[in-house]
């Protein structure tokens, strides 16, 4: 007798899922709770696997590497004015609506545009736009594609900080072995932030280095 043969789905039958006539029910609430219903899913666990099964995973691990399988580093990527900029995805915590920050009295720090409300906690806002020396302005309009501003709440040695963008494209998966040396084109103020370029649908992103711009949001809080 198999292991399928010899269950029993009375839950579906009696129990919850069925008239609820078990006299069960009134002691255990919901079928979940009855040893009945636990020791058909071990059974279940415990069935025997048919070859057919078998055969269907053996023959996707025999297929050879698809052409991500290189892709061992993923960022969020997201527009500031006209620059596509990218941080990795280890970083964030929260894509929230964008929401104006309000300044702090005697606090002019490089990049520190105020403190802002998210999900109701207050966390300091970062002006990227002014912290990497580049125009928030976009010049060339956008199209093909509805654009939404957002606030994307990242963390650096336990502290958050909310950064405004103009863009928010998404999360993209890349070989750091194929990353490019910046172009020298690049402005000087953010081409030190710079850790390398990354071209994906048709976009230049300009990967920032995580240490160097954690410690200026740091520093913007002294």
């Amino acid at each position: 007798m198999t292991v399928e043969q010899t269950m029993t789905d009375c839950w579906n039958r009696i129990g919850v899922r069925g008239d609820h006539s078990c006299e069960l029910l009134q002691q255990h609430i919901h079928c979940r709770n009855c040893g009945v219903y636990s020791h058909a899913a071990q059974m279940n666990l415990q069935r025997a696997v048919g070859s057919g099964y078998q055969r269907e995973w053996a023959e996707h691990f025999r297929q050879p590497p698809g052409a991500d399988a290189g892709h061992d580093s993923s960022s969020m990527v997201f527009r500031i004015g006209d620059e596509w900029l990218a941080l990795p995805t280890s970083m964030f915590v929260l894509v929230a609506p964008h929401a104006l920050p309000h300044k702090l009295p005697h606090r002019d720090a490089r990049g520190l545009a105020g403190i802002v409300n998210v999900g109701g906690k207050l966390y300091p806002c970062i002006a990227l736009a002014e912290l990497l020396g580049i125009s928030a302005a976009l010049t060339v309009p956008r199209t093909g594609r509805h654009t939404f501003a957002r606030l994307l709440l990242v963390q650096w040695e336990q502290q958050s900080y909310a950064l405004p963008v103009a863009d928010l494209y998404g999360i993209v998966r890349y070989a750091s072995a194929g990353v490019q040396t910046p172009a020298a084109t690049i402005n000087k103020g953010l081409q030190r932030f710079l850790t390398g370029v990354i071209e994906h649908d048709g976009m230049m992103i300009g990967c920032l280095d995580a240490g160097l711009l954690g410690h200026q949001f740091a520093r913007s809080l002294r």
